[in-house]
């Protein structure tokens, strides 16, 4: 049974093992840019597979091309500048950016044989991002009121109101079928932060709210490590993978 939701996420456990005797999930790697079109197709087509127990679950980490992506609750004065192909897709969430030098991770994973909790899974993949960042130094966090996982920047100027500057490292956007999960997750590692200045990323506009990755923080991670990193601390919550 989910979570009452007037329970903030930090409460929820984050615990996402399978069942006893589920196979590994399978952890996969695209090592060249990988088109949106295709991406989207195959993980529609695995997920399909999940459901009918006739194929193991799946992570599939990639880099796209440059593109803009629009979930379900996207709104066109959001868009500010289509530079980049603009791609409309079924995930949860608002505009986003990917591109080179950002991680993705594909998620494809049985919530039936883990826990039907749609609010939980997205703190799962906020705990799996945060862990992730730890490893390299960065002091990630989750916010209440806006998905994904942010930084905090007392080196930028404050808001109007007094807080803290704050920046989005990582965004999560995920779409559940017949409780399989898929979409996912993008970890910025050092991508080209000026491409984000064509969309209100995830819908914020405030002047004291901005994005990074770990290459603007000073953290000089190959995507390698990352992954390696990534591949770590999913054990930790979701179990293992092959």
């Amino acid at each position: 049974m989910s979570a009452p939701c007037s329970l903030p996420r930090n409460s929820l456990s984050t615990a996402f093992l399978p069942e006893r005797d589920t196979p590994p999930v399978e952890w996969r790697v695209s090592d060249t840019l990988v088109d949106y079109d295709e991406a989207v197709s195959k993980m529609e087509r695995r997920a399909a597979l999940i459901a009918a127990g006739d194929a193991p679950e799946c992570v599939w980490l990639l880099e796209h091309p440059p593109i803009y992506t629009a979930g379900t609750s996207a709104k066109d004065t959001d868009l500010l500048d289509p530079r980049f192909p603009v791609y409309r897709t079924g995930r949860g969430g608002q505009f986003t950016y990917h591109g080179p030098g950002q991680r993705i991770a594909y998620i494809m994973l049985d919530l039936t044989r883990r826990r039907r909790d749609a609010r939980a899974y997205v703190c799962a993949l906020e705990s799996w991002l945060i862990a992730t960042l730890s490893d390299f130094g960065v002091a990630g966090q989750r916010r209440e009121a806006r998905v994904g996982v942010w930084v905090q920047r007392p080196d930028k100027p404050l808001a109007s109101t007094g807080e803290t500057a704050e920046d989005k490292i990582a965004a999560i956007g995920v779409r559940l079928r017949q409780w399989v999960s898929f979409h996912g997750v993008a970890l910025n590692v050092s991508p080209d932060l000026s491409h984000f200045s064509g969309i209100a990323p995830c819908g914020v506009r405030e002047t004291h709210l901005g994005v990074t990755s770990l290459a603007d923080l000073g953290r000089q991670a190959s995507m390698t490590e990352v992954d390696a990193a990534l591949r770590r601390r999913f054990a930790d919550i979701f179990g293992d993978a092959a």
